[in-house]
């Protein structure tokens, strides 16, 4: 075979590979903005069902919610270290935040330094002030943010 014996450019071949080609890196690009903007979408959910409870006055719910754990009355001895009557004071209606309203989640991120968890920020009741929880990514438990 020489050169004069090459075959013809198809122009159509050409264009579908690179259509291929453009639709796949569009793809990984979509995907990868996907799970960058969705990266805390676990932890969000947590804290939104922990707000629902509250919303909805199932504050012992809310309390097993926040330790992870549904059964929490067949081991209450396993949490006297926030048990449930201080957790009733800080969130039930004569809380910091009131009788919950409305909520919604803001924002949610980790630290600088990095960190076992991620702070989820909640608008309650349309306040000015947000509410922070800190979700421990290990466990999915929630406590107060410590920023």
């Amino acid at each position: 075979m020489t050169l004069m014996d090459a075959k013809e450019f198809d122009f159509a071949r050409a264009r579908r590979r690179r259509l291929l080609i453009s639709t796949i890196i569009f793809v990984i690009l979509m995907i990868a903005f996907l799970a960058w903007n969705f990266r805390y979408w676990p932890e969000e959910k947590i804290v939104d069902r922990f707000f629902d409870a509250l919303q909805n006055k199932q504050y012992e719910t809310a309390y097993g919610i926040w330790f992870h754990d549904p059964d929490w009355q067949q081991h209450k001895e396993k949490y006297g270290q926030y048990p449930y009557n201080e957790f009733y004071q800080d969130w039930g209606p004569g809380g910091e935040w009131g009788l919950i309203k409305s909520h919604r989640v803001y924002a949610s991120g980790t630290p600088k330094g990095g960190g076992s968890g991620v702070i989820v920020e909640v608008i309650v009741n349309d306040r000015s002030e947000h509410a922070r929880v800190w979700v421990q990514k290990n466990d999915k438990t929630l406590t107060f943010s410590p920023y």
